[in-house]
């Protein structure tokens, strides 16, 4: 099925959490986003990076998710960081695995709502994970929370007014050295995960270690929390994982790089073959013209608004020394074996997932987001899938953080889920 053969799901009859019954709020905080996506495509972020933090020390050593270091910070609203958040905040850097399985350091942020948890049980903590922020190390998200310009920060700000605590990751070479693994399925699920472990170590929190723990994501946050749910059962087999949430998943990257190549998002293709080359260690000299190899160097240090802007319409097939697109190389060896360990959907949750897509995404095909909740499916997951048709990947982003708000509150409050597996 391709996107022009769209289904709408049925009413759910379940019944909805009280907290879906609140639309003016809802409405005002994604609205808030959607602004700020916009100011961070028009705007990006130019902070020097520092070193001590995000320098950490070699070798990495401990399990995953030891709390190497943390420092207080603060979360800024808003870019001339007039409007504080009132959570507490905390910079941290951690132990993880990269996709080897080798020790790395990666920081993240964690923050727990000032006040004490009225819902029922405990305290449930929302591991989420970043859309697209660029490959530069001053574009990690926690530099660009404690800036105040993190475009998914309404959103985040929308969690912890629902009492959830967050812990929100780099991932890997964000921030920290190195390149960011960018779309590098197993590296981002470990970052993820790894996430929750360091936040419900680290002291003060609050946090129980055994505590209710959900995942959500959008665009690369989508990639990442559904390959982390995907993993968890034998990654981070303690977890107490109630549900994931999966927004506009790049699930197949040949299809996706295949619909990106000479758009106006090039820059996110690009980013796809800096981060998987440097993660399997893949020389592009024998593949890159020298623009090629100068536009891949240049995207490493771009931010994503800056590289949307520089690197727009840019073909592959211009970078290359054959004069080759992405597609073409990519159904090739070493590309071939390596996009395809980045498929997303071969695996199956072991808890309620929510997977949500626009129709009219200009980023990520309708058919691939569609396409992932099937294959769940037919691994016998429960699965809600979520179609919109408002235009564009950052249009569709509001919609899918509304669903986003009320599957967390349903998953919080026991209720079941419906699953739309009979009608994918």
């Amino acid at each position: 099925m391709d996107a022009t053969d769209v289904v709408l799901p049925p009413e759910e009859n379940a019944a909805m959490p009280r907290s879906t019954q609140r639309p003016s709020r809802t409405r005002r905080v994604v609205g808030v986003v959607v602004l700020a996506i916009a100011a961070a495509v028009m705007s990006p972020v130019t902070t020097a990076r520092a070193s001590g933090f995000y320098d950490p020390p070699a070798p990495v050593t401990g399990a995953p998710g030891t709390v190497l270091e943390a420092e207080p910070m603060t979360f800024y609203l808003d870019p001339v960081k007039a409007v504080p958040s009132t959570a507490r905040a905390t910079r941290v850097r951690y132990a993880s695995r990269d996709r080897s399985g080798a020790p790395i350091a990666v920081t993240g942020t964690v923050l727990v709502p000032p006040v004490p948890w009225f819902g029922p049980g405990q305290r449930p903590l929302i591991s989420y994970a970043a859309g697209t922020q660029g490959m530069g190390d001053q574009c990690a998200p926690s530099r660009q929370l404690a800036a105040g310009s993190e475009y998914e920060g309404a959103f985040i700000s929308g969690l912890l007014t629902r009492g959830y605590a967050v812990a929100m990751t780099d991932y890997q070479g964000l921030g920290t050295p190195g390149t960011h693994t960018y779309m590098v399925r197993e590296a981002q699920a470990h970052a993820v995960l790894d996430m929750v472990r360091a936040a419900q170590r680290l002291p003060g929190t609050g946090l129980p270690s055994g505590g209710p723990v959900m995942l959500a994501g959008y665009s690369q946050g989508g990639g990442a929390s559904a390959a982390a749910v995907e993993l968890a059962p034998t990654y981070a087999p303690e977890l107490r994982l109630e549900g994931a949430v999966a927004g506009a998943v790049p699930a197949e990257l040949g299809a996706v790089a295949d619909h990106l190549d000479g758009s106006l998002y090039s820059a996110f293709a690009l980013y796809a073959v800096a981060g998987q080359s440097a993660a399997y260690g893949l020389d592009l000299d024998g593949f890159l013209n020298a623009r090629g190899t100068s536009v891949i160097a240049a995207v490493k240090g771009e931010c994503v608004g800056e590289s949307i802007a520089l690197h727009a319409f840019t073909r592959s097939s211009d970078l290359t020394k054959d004069g080759r697109t992405l597609t073409e190389l990519a159904a090739a060896e070493p590309f071939r074996s390596i996009i395809a360990e980045q498929r997303i959907g071969r695996l199956k949750p072991a808890v309620p997932v929510l997977v949500t897509h626009s129709v009219l995404d200009d980023v990520i095909p309708y058919a691939v987001g569609r396409g992932l909740a099937h294959d769940w499916c037919t691994r016998g997951a429960n699965v809600a899938f979520s179609p919109n048709i408002t235009p564009t990947h950052v249009g569709g982003a509001v919609p899918s953080f509304a669903k986003q708000y009320a599957f967390l509150e349903a998953r919080v409050a026991g209720l079941p889920q419906v699953s739309d597996c009979w009608w994918l």
